[in-house]
């Protein structure tokens, strides 16, 4: 293994911290599953069971989150680096929450749940590290529950995107009829097709049939604050 790789398993959250020889102890006891997939590959299904720690060196993924109970299906683009669904690893349900394609040429590595107890747990920084991401997730969670449906129309548009994804930047795309869209956060179909219509207008996204698809979500969501009618504040 050259020094680049080194370099690019240290930048990953879960080994931030070790130094250059615990990851070399760690990677003698570890095997390591490394794979490149072209554009186009399906890496895991919605539904899988996620039964190791999968680790995105390079390239781009999607992940599609189909929701049937609620008739949508909402995308995003995921950048290396970056871990699939650590958080599924463990707890009742072990299954991926979405399915993971290969946006562009990728390269992974993966690591085999046995080994996270029975290996990687006996070194603190790595304890403190799944911890600490575990734990943001849950208070990040925790947060956007609270805020889902408090606010105006374009604050309950930002929350259902935000609630759903699993980084808050970056391109989305959400394939919902309006209606569906305006049930689910409560509000009606011509107020969320005004809204939508006016962010389009501000090109923060475009709007096609039964589809939304958002450049980049931060911008939409950082976007001019409103008042609680619905108009503009003066920055």
């Amino acid at each position: 293994m050259n020094v680049t790789m080194y370099d690019k398993l240290l930048q990953l959250p879960l080994f931030q911290g070790l130094c250059t020889n615990d990851l070399t102890r760690i990677l003698e006891k570890v095997k390591l599953h490394f794979q490149n997939h072209p554009a186009g590959t399906r890496i895991h299904r919605q539904g899988d069971t996620c039964d190791r720690l999968v680790f995105l060196l390079d390239g781009t993924l999607t992940a599609v989150r189909d929701d049937a109970a609620h008739a949508f299906v909402l995308s995003e683009e995921l950048d290396a680096p970056f871990i699939i669904e650590p958080y599924s690893l463990y707890g009742m349900n072990t299954r991926y929450t979405a399915s993971y394609i290969a946006r562009t040429d990728i390269s992974l590595v993966s690591i085999d749940k046995s080994y996270i107890l029975t290996v990687l747990a006996k070194y603190p920084i790595f304890q403190l590290n799944y911890l600490n991401l575990l734990s943001n997730r849950a208070q990040a969670l925790q947060q956007k529950l609270w805020d889902t449906h408090i606010g105006n129309i374009y604050e309950k548009l930002n929350h259902f995107l935000l609630l759903r994804c699993a980084r808050p930047d970056g391109k989305k795309n959400l394939r919902i009829r309006m209606e569906d869209l305006a049930a689910l956060i409560g509000e009606t179909r011509i107020n969320v097709s005004r809204v939508l219509n006016e962010y389009q207008l501000q090109g923060r996204l475009e709007l096609s049939r039964k589809e939304i698809l958002i450049p980049d979500l931060e911008q939409l969501v950082v976007g001019p604050q409103r008042k609680t009618d619905g108009h503009l504040s003066e920055e």
